[in-house]
């Protein structure tokens, strides 16, 4: 089953490749190559809800300029995501407690300038159930690591397989308030497993991550490093907040009783660090409430760590 899923979300990302009108594919190189961890172990350590995430992104075009092409299709990055959703007790979920579900991504995205925006755009497609493996994953790692793990039960009560194509875009502007202080307001738009619209800011002080290529992370919406200038070693430290709405979730579904809150918020803070020979990212993220029996928000804690030899 799982060779079934991986081939097929290959399949997927490929022929997204394949439509991109770029320019001619002998042109087209690998640019840059980013990731980012996001788990709650890193935040405020509980296990639950927004547990665990892993993304990863390599970006192929002519060139980098400092900003991202003109057209549609002459930056591709292919992006590769998992993600584990839980209940606050994994042994015993609580009546109402949201279920659990794994879910693995694949899809390809293209960035480019549009009337002075920064612009993302493309397709992803989201599998879940217990196909994707992540629930044994998970419960292997907390049985070598001797600590509280998902119960039979509630793996079988887990969200069931399916295929969800994704649509994602997002638009963004960055206003340098002074060379080492940029402001980037955006609008996000996604269709898919949920679909929603979401409106934010980010603030970054500092020389790491300028003139780069930065990726939003989707459950945190820390932007990581993927086309690096490696040259200027210093920090950056980075504030960010945005809201939701969110019109339907497969990972709450109406029809067992889930009541979507009002609005989904974020508020995040973080540092880069580039050194003459390694990189580092922590960042820290309160995520509200998303379903109205959920009784508060939680925190995860989001990593990356590069070393050059």
């Amino acid at each position: 089953m799982f060779r079934h899923v991986a081939g097929s979300l290959l399949a997927f990302a490929f022929s997204l490749l394949m439509v991109a009108p770029a320019a001619d594919a002998g042109d087209r190189h690998s640019l840059g190559y980013g990731r980012l961890m996001t788990n709650d172990y890193f935040g405020d350590g509980k296990d639950r809800w927004r547990t665990g995430s892993w993304t990863s992104s390599r970006v192929w075009g002519s060139e980098w300029t400092g900003k991202a092409p003109a057209s549609f299709g002459e930056l591709i990055e292919l992006r590769v995501s998992s993600e584990i959703f839980a209940p606050d007790n994994l042994d015993r979920p609580a009546a109402g407690d949201r279920r659990y579900a794994g879910a693995l991504s694949l899809g390809a995205h293209s960035h480019f300038s549009w009337k002075g925006f920064e612009t993302a755009l493309g397709a992803d497609l989201v599998v879940t159930g217990s196909g994707t493996g992540l629930g044994n994953f998970q419960r292997a790692v907390h049985k070598a690591l001797d600590v509280r793990k998902p119960s039979a039960a509630t793996l079988d009560n887990q969200i069931g397989g399916g295929l969800h194509p994704t649509l994602v875009a997002e638009v963004g502007r960055d206003l340098s308030l002074t060379p080492r202080l940029h402001l980037r307001p955006f609008l996000e738009g996604r269709t898919g497993p949920e679909t929603m619209v979401r409106a934010g800011v980010d603030l970054t002080f500092g020389n790491v991550g300028i003139g780069e290529l930065l990726v939003r992370e989707s459950v945190t919406g820390h932007r990581y490093r993927v086309i690096s200038d490696n040259s200027a070693p210093g920090f950056s430290f980075l504030l960010g907040a945005d809201i939701a709405h969110v019109s339907d979730s497969i990972y709450l579904p109406e029809e067992d009783g889930y009541a979507l809150t009002d609005s989904r918020d974020r508020l995040r803070a973080g540092v880069h660090w580039q050194g003459d020979r390694a990189t580092a990212f922590y960042g820290v993220t309160y995520l509200g409430e998303e379903f109205e029996a959920q009784r508060e928000g939680q925190v995860v804690g989001s990593i990356h760590i590069k070393l050059s030899f």
